[in-house]
């Protein structure tokens, strides 16, 4: 069982920063492909940025070039620098994780078993 806490979300202008932790315990982290994910009032659970076991990395179109995923296995945590934000950012920011997740997987919600709470982050214009 793994459980995931996020933190550091909040309040931002239009470019500005944030960087977002996801804090496991339970289970030691070097094994599990996490993500970020997102959801947005009245939109569906979209996928953000994900870092395999392996240390690949994806990151959906939208944040490509503002965005930065890493892990520190040594710590559990898994981070998400986000730069640049704008309005369209704002949403409920989701950690997720699973087990020796690769490839196309790791952008697909379903993929993942375990999810944290979520953290606010709302960027004004």
């Amino acid at each position: 069982q793994v459980q995931l806490v996020e933190s550091g979300g909040g309040l931002v202008q239009a470019g500005g920063s944030l960087r977002l932790s996801c804090a496991a315990s339970g289970r030691t982290l070097s094994t599990y492909s996490m993500g970020w994910f997102r959801q947005a009032p009245a939109k569906e659970r979209e996928f953000v940025a994900a870092i395999s076991w392996r240390e690949s990395t994806a990151y959906a179109d939208s944040v490509k070039g503002r965005f930065t995923i890493s892990r520190d296995n040594a710590e559990d945590t898994v981070y998400l620098q986000m730069n640049s934000l704008k309005p369209e950012d704002t949403a409920i920011y989701y950690c997720a994780a699973r087990r020796f997740l690769l490839g196309e997987t790791l952008t697909t919600s379903n993929a993942y078993n375990y999810w944290g709470q979520g953290t606010q982050v709302t960027v004004s214009s």
